[in-house]
């Protein structure tokens, strides 16, 4: 399932390129003919994205919602006089309609979870249900403190919990935790304060450059593959990252093997050694 810094991305592609523009809006599929019908011809103001959640604005405060889950893809291409035919099932497409170029930007949307249109105060009753985003100016991690305060969940599960955070997925969740030397199983009620503000300025950064790099990368700069001699990592994800889909192999740091086990259905990957297993402190009698 795509993470937080792609559908930030996304948001961007969007606004840069229908942005102020009229659209022609259509959904070649048929299951979003209607609404397609009713926003067809209007100008697209925005997109913005909250976590997983994508929202495209139209005029009079309706709002395309969009959950890409774990299938859904969004293609941003250029066209040269007409977009081709539609290939295979497009939900929604979104074509620029006033172009004088002959020339500009289609937007295919296949296989998504989600995709409705929905009213400025159902989009705030989506957004209601979510935690803070670490992408977003406006969030605000003491939010997500209060839950993992008072948390028993483990924080490899609190982490991946879209209430309690928002747009952080299995890549993040493992290599945020691994890059901290925190235990996953660790209750979210043992963190101290200063570790999880230290998390959450970390995942800051690093998503950041998700966006910007439009790839997860996650390791410091000792460990590049340029640093340590050793060939760039080959995975379909793309990005170079400490632990994730890296079981058995060895851990760039300390070289043991790098484990993997089942979180809430969800492989969790991290490394025995630097993250040492939690145990709580005992009073001496």
């Amino acid at each position: 399932m795509p993470e937080g810094h792609t559908l930030h991305r996304l948001a961007l592609d969007l606004s840069g390129a229908f942005a102020g523009e009229q659209v022609r809006v259509s959904s070649p599929q048929g299951r979003f003919a209607d609404s397609a019908a009713l926003l067809d011809g209007q100008v697209l103001v925005g997109a913005e994205a909250w976590g997983k959640q994508l929202f495209v604005e139209f005029p009079g405060e309706q709002h395309v919602h969009i959950h890409l889950g774990l299938y859904g893809k969004l293609d941003l291409l250029p066209y040269t006089a007409e977009p081709p035919l539609p290939v295979g099932q497009v939900r929604l497409r979104l074509v620029s309609a006033g172009s004088t170029t002959g020339s500009g930007t289609y937007a295919d949307l296949r296989g998504a979870n989600t995709c409705n249109l929905v009213t400025a105060a159902q989009r705030d009753a989506v957004v209601a249900k979510l935690g803070p985003d670490p992408l977003r100016d406006d969030a605000d991690p003491g939010r997500a403190w209060l839950r993992i305060s008072r948390s028993r969940t483990s924080i490899g599960a609190l982490l991946m919990d879209q209430s309690v955070l928002a747009g952080v997925g299995n890549v993040y969740r493992a290599e945020v935790l691994f890059r901290h030397r925190i235990d996953p199983m660790r209750p979210g009620n043992t963190l101290r304060r200063k570790q999880w503000d230290a998390i959450w300025d970390d995942l800051v950064e690093l998503m950041k450059l998700g966006v910007q790099a439009n790839r997860i990368d996650t390791v410091r700069e000792e460990h590049t593959p340029e640093a340590m001699g050793r060939p760039p990592r080959k995975d379909d994800h793309g990005g170079e990252v400490y632990v994730y889909r890296r079981s058995g192999q060895p851990c760039l740091v300390c070289g043991t093997n790098v484990r993997t086990v089942e979180l809430q259905q969800r492989n969790l990957f991290w490394c025995p050694k630097c993250q040492r297993t939690y145990r709580p402190r005992t009073n001496a009698k």
